[in-house]
């Protein structure tokens, strides 16, 4: 069963670097009590027989069909499900699975489901080759995120959604897309302009992590397909594809009964039904429908432990128990014990996460449960260790397993976990309303790959409240199924030594043979945190002004007596939540412009450091219990003009998020574990960013692209060594204290209970010193006449290339940065076409529009590509040719409008949800003037006039003031 509300731990990950504080959105719940009843009384769910009116999805099932969905099978085999939902208003989700992946492909076929799903979008039989992207472009689609498909080892799904969907737009889309199923253009000529396109997007994947990756599936699904059928391919096949070998390809699986559509849109079923009966009814079959292949089974005779060394990539474990992946009825008792085994992996994982925060031999661990690829049902453990002391790791983690499976958790531990998972799927009914039609269909879809079913928020609850009520979660049940998720056909582990050490695969056989006995030592209980331990804050402020800041929306403003102020917005656009961010200080422009700081470790120690009370400082670990089975999150973010701390949460917890947040403003603890993980997690990722064109560029363009200024780039490894708890606090104790607050509430919440809540937590603060110093220059680099280079120590056919113009800044210049939108989705659909789909020499090429509202300059536009290490100077070349013909040639209407209307869809959809109008609005009460630009943003850009344009690219596309830099591979 696929639930919005997921109960996996997470998918088949060969990576996962696990170092986040409180700012998960849904944060570990503290203890129920100690016989957990359902939160709100609902009616048992009662199984359904199957009957003739049983939809496709929920055959040898008993769940009880969502029908909020309308099912069908059409006569030639197709499957559908449609349903309407407004969410965003006017948009149409559509999302087409074909039934055939990378596991399909024959050994001469190797990257055939992929290269298909390429040419598939260039052309077909009712559009000729690059037209649809332009036809869609009309209607408001911006390519790449609105139009787009992937390729997975069993499926290959094509997505489109169609902003502000009219009769004859969707009707122009479902007959694009029938003749992309049934007959694209699968010419020796597309496939020769098509595959150098694929063969880069092969060329830009990230090496160690690929080779790695690679390793992990040869070693766990040893023996299985899916040990050596990456997607992408291998170049020798690709490039031994012809028009007639792919065709047959395409003609053997892409078929009506092994395709799904789905819909979810701001429109009546069956208009959405008719659309697909109408175009794809007629689509035939060549030949008989093939089976699947076997994918075999894991093996219990094959390896059990691998090694690689990737020098670039941390030290890291990857172990697996695997189990054969069956295909069972996706009941209800299905589900409910299912859950137990999540239960009982979430308790292993607090305990991991407990041991790392408190510096353990690892700096992160978890586990999931997941099936993968219709492979292998897989208990998956990633281990992240502190330095190259592996082997120290595992033990540590196996001893954790061993100690659950030999002694059941305590029931206020179960009890914990039932209030979490609760507490999310609760908030999911209450939010379903708003839950969007793309992500409703992204769902279903992926739930038809794995053989679920799909159920909605509150049947997803129900079979939860229901095994709580039947008594399922219980310490004997959730030991035994410690027990069973780590029991399996195989055990299997790969490293990865930074080193290379020819003794380390013995040593890791070794050690997963090493019988580790679990400890028999029971656990106390925790005693749960109030929201009373925090330290109070004052009488509440006073209000000494209130205004409406902005008509429309209407957006009303409160200025408080202590000098903080108040932006909110009540409206019931996102049923069930509040957005809450205090913004406070002056963000990067109150960073020193002369050194380093330790601003980088912020975002993973800054909330984790804790808050100090009159019994005693809160650590993560106590804050995680305070905010327990509640809405109520807390997340940092350094902004160009402020810092931030942010939740999301609901109306009934409201008060209790901002008290939490003004707690760590007026009351910073300063916990040392939280910046000796930060340091460490950075150390352990470093090499990573020297190991590619892209993770250079990550690492230092920006702070390039701002003449060198400390406060832009990432830290050296000198500098991330030399962090220390003391630099930590010194720097940002002062910041924490100091500079103007403005408090952001947005979302389904009452005026006065809104302003009374932050009255009595930020309006009851201490006032805080303003901050008087003029804002520090930002600095574009001067041109240079050869780009600058740095080089990467990863493939030595990548490399990076990118060119910016300097622009301007701030609010006065808010009208022209949205006309400068235009400009760069002219350029970047300019460059796409050139560099990608005719010369196929880059996968992903983009120009970018940066105009920061908060700083005094910085301003820029950029376009940028990974290319082969001979190509950047055509990148180069062909960037000032297509920005000289800007300035030389007004754009056509058709193609300025093809510009102009994904912007104004883009931004239409966003301005439907409350963080869109929160970033607008952000800063508003220091700077009226980005509350004053608010009304004309649809105006501006949708009146963007060629010869406005044309002015603009004179403006600052000037090539004596362009800068540019180029990543090529180290000389070896």
């Amino acid at each position: 069963m696929a639930s919005l509300y997921r109960l996996a731990t997470g998918g088949f990950t060969t990576l996962a670097l696990i170092a986040a504080p409180l700012a998960a959105q849904t944060p570990p719940a503290s203890p129920a009590p100690a016989s957990p009843v359902p939160a709100r009384q609902l009616p048992p769910l009662e199984p359904v027989a199957q009957g003739p009116d049983t939809p496709w999805l929920f055959r040898g099932s008993d769940i009880p069909p969502d029908r909020t969905w309308t099912y069908g099978v059409l006569p030639n085999g197709l499957k559908y499900a449609v349903r309407r939902n407004g969410v965003p208003p006017g948009q149409i989700a559509i999302r087409v699975a074909i039934g055939t992946g990378s596991l399909m492909e024959t050994d001469g076929e190797r990257g055939f489901a992929h290269l298909i799903e390429h040419l598939t979008f260039r052309g077909s039989v009712h559009v000729p080759d690059g037209e649809s992207k332009r036809v869609w472009q009309r209607l408001g689609v911006t390519f790449g995120s609105d139009s787009n498909a992937s390729t997975s080892f069993t499926q290959t799904v094509y997505k489109l959604d169609l902003p502000s969907a009219t009769p004859a737009g969707l009707d122009e889309s479902m007959k694009i897309l029938s003749g992309m199923m049934a007959e694209p253009t699968l010419s020796q000529a597309a496939l020769d302009a098509e595959r150098p396109v694929v063969l880069s997007e092969q060329r830009e994947q990230p090496g160690p992590q690929v080779r790695f990756g690679d390793a992990v599936r040869a070693l766990f699904f040893a023996g299985q397909p899916l040990s050596d059928r990456s997607p992408i391919g291998n170049v020798d096949t690709l490039q031994a594809a012809t028009a007639a070998s792919v065709k047959a390809f395409h003609d053997r699986w892409y078929r009506p009964d092994r395709a799904i559509i789905v819909i979810a849109g701001d429109a009546e079923p069956a208009i959405l039904e008719a659309m697909v009966k109408k175009h794809f009814s007629a689509w035939t079959g060549a030949g008989p429908s093939p089976a699947d292949p076997k994918f075999g089974s894991p093996r219990a005779d094959e390896p059990v432990a691998a090694v690689v060394s990737e020098p670039t990539m941390p030290t890291l474990v990857q172990m697996a128990v695997l189990r054969p992946w069956t295909v069972g009825d996706d009941t209800i008792l299905f589900n409910q014990e299912r859950m137990i085994d999540q239960i009982a992996l979430r308790i292993l994982n607090r305990r991991l996460e407990s041991r790392a925060r408190a510096g353990g031999s690892f700096i992160s661990a978890g586990a999931n449960l997941d099936d993968v690829s219709r492979s292998a049902n897989i208990t998956q453990l990633s281990i992240l260790p502190l330095g190259d002391d592996w082997p120290a790791a595992l033990r540590d983690v196996r001893q954790a397993i061993a100690d659950a499976m030999r002694t059941p958790p305590t029931q206020a531990e179960i009890d914990r976990e039932v209030a979490e998972i609760r507490a999310g799927m609760e908030n999911e009914v209450r939010t379903a309303p708003v839950t969007a039609g793309a992500l409703l269909a992204d769902n279903l879809i992926s739930a038809t790959d794995i053989r679920e079913t799909v159920a909605g928020p509150e049947t997803s609850l129900r079979i939860f409240e229901g095994a709580v009520t039947k008594k399922f979660f219980t310490p004997a049940r959730v030991q035994a199924a410690t027990k069973k998720v780590f029991d399996g056909t195989a055990t299997r582990a790969i490293v990865n030594s930074r080193t290379p050490d020819p003794t380390a695969q013995a040593k890791l056989t070794a050690a997963l043979s090493e019988r580790i006995a679990g400890t028999a030592t029971r656990r106390s209980g925790q005693a749960a945190i109030g929201f009373d331990r925090l330290a109070p804050l004052g009488k509440p402020g006073t209000i000494v002004t209130r205004s409406m800041a902005l008509a429309d929306p209407p957006v009303e403003r409160v200025d408080f007596a202590n000098g903080s102020s108040l932006l909110l917005f009540p409206n019931e656009s996102e049923t069930g939540k509040v957005y809450v961010r205090v913004r406070f200080g002056r963000g990067l422009n109150a960073l020193p412009t002369d050194r380093r700081t330790p601003a980088f470790a912020a975002d993973l120690a800054l909330v984790a450091s804790g808050i100090r009370t009159p019994k005693g400082v809160l650590g993560q670990e106590e804050l995680d219990r305070l905010t327990g089975g509640r809405q109520i999150g807390l997340s940092f973010a350094m902004e160009d003009d402020a810092f931030s701390l942010s939740g999301i949460t609901t109306a009934a917890d409201l008060a209790d998020q901002l008290k939490l947040i003004a707690a760590k403003l007026q009351s910073p603890a300063w916990d040392p574990a939280p910046v000796a993980r930060a340091r460490a997690v950075m150390l352990a990722s470093y090499d990573a960013l020297g190991a590619s064109p892209d993770g250079v560029m990550a690492r230092d363009l920006d702070g390039l692209l701002h003449a060198g200024d400390p406060r832009w780039g990432a830290p050296d490894r000198k500098e991330i060594e030399a962090l220390t708890p003391a630099a930590f606090k010194a720097l940002w104790a002062p910041l924490l204290a100091s500079g103007p607050v403005e408090v952001q509430v947005f979302g389904d919440v009452r005026q006065q209970p809104a302003i009374d809540a932050v009255a009595a937590t930020i309006g009851a603060m201490t006032p805080r010193l303003p901050a008087t110093t003029p804002l520090p220059p930002v600095r574009f680099p001067a041109h240079v006449a050869t780009p600058v280079t740095r080089t990467h120590g990863g493939q030595p056919n990548q490399a990076a290339a990118a060119i910016a113009w300097p622009t301007g800044a701030g609010s006065a210049g808010l009208t022209e940065s949205r006309k400068l939108e235009v400009l760069a989705a002219v350029f970047r659909d300019r460059l796409l076409d050139r560099l990608r789909s005719q010369a196929g020499v880059s996968y992903s090429p983009n120009v970018d529009n940066g105009w920061p509202v908060g700083l005094p300059g910085g301003g820029r536009i950029m376009a940028i590509g990974m290319v082969p290490p001979d190509k950047t100077g055509f990148f180069f070349e062909l960037a000032r040719e297509l920005a000289a013909d800007l300035v030389r040639t007004p754009v056509p209407d058709d193609e300025l409008e093809r510009a102009k209307l994904p912007v104004i869809q883009m931004v239409a959809r966003m301005s439907s949800g409350n963080m869109f109008w929160m970033n607008q609005t952000a800063g508003g009460t220091r700077d009226p003037a980005r509350l004053a630009a608010i009304p004309g943003i649809i105006n501006d850009i949708r009146g963007t006039t060629p010869a406005e344009l044309q002015a603009l690219a004179a403006r600052y596309l000037v090539p004596s003031r362009d800068w540019s830099m180029q990543v090529l591979p180290e000389k070896k």
